[in-house]
């Protein structure tokens, strides 16, 4: 009896997520086209160039490096990225006063690319596809800041890596462990971008509450990142 009931409430979760990051992302792409009409009916404004730190450089070098372009995104305030034995990342933001941030990681895959092609003419030296990296660090992330492998994975829908000039894309709805490492967050959505022979975008939004201000929050942050055309 026990077994059944501890069942049902797992098959209860997963459908209880899957409405939740279905209307998510729904409310992104509806929020994605009232501000594309809003543009249509304003003037083009020119944004101010942030003056960035030396993370913020490096930031752009990598982002060069993999084929992607970044443009800070209005209403966040750059922070010190996380880089210790647990997590590594690149570059990080938050909105403040409301308990949201963002974490990134860029990966170029041009050179492994190249390796993987010369590798294929050499019978003694085999190399696992790189295109599927994206998808072996999603998991490990996820893992890391879950500890285990209980998580909601979603594969990106056409219409949103199209937005990114992505080739793939996967999302992960993670409740997390309560580290000092991320601020003793409870909720995170990790969202991998892959580029063909070019280049991972790895993103992960951080928050306390799980509710349609997280995904609004979520939409002003994806929307500063993309690989180039």
């Amino acid at each position: 009896m026990k077994a059944v009931v501890k069942k049902n409430k797992h098959i209860l979760l997963q459908l209880a997520l899957l409405f939740f990051v279905t209307n998510g992302w729904a409310q992104v792409s509806h929020q994605h086209a009232k501000s594309k009409i809003k543009k249509k009916s304003v003037s083009a404004q020119v944004q101010p160039v942030v003056q960035g730190s030396e993370q913020f450089k490096e930031f752009l070098k990598l982002l060069a490096q993999a084929s992607a372009t970044f443009t800070f995104p209005k209403g966040f305030k750059e922070i010190p990225a996380t880089n210790n034995e647990d997590f590594s990342f690149d570059y990080a933001m938050e909105m403040p006063g409301k308990d949201f941030e963002v974490w990134f990681q860029v990966k170029s895959q041009k050179e492994n690319w190249a390796s993987y092609e010369r590798s294929q003419n050499d019978k003694g030296r085999q190399l696992a596809n790189p295109d599927s990296l994206y998808v072996d660090m999603g998991k490990a992330h996820a893992i890391a800041f879950t500890g285990d492998n209980n998580y909601f994975i979603r594969n990106m829908p056409q219409n949103v890596l199209e937005r990114y000039n992505a080739d793939a894309g996967k999302s992960y709805l993670l409740n997390l462990l309560d580290l000092p490492s991320t601020k003793h967050y409870k909720y995170a959505l990790l969202i991998t971008l892959q580029r063909s022979h070019t280049g991972i975008l790895l993103m992960v939004c951080f928050a306390n509450e799980k509710d349609p201000e997280f995904f609004k929050n979520i939409d002003k942050a994806s929307n500063s990142l993309k690989f180039k055309m």
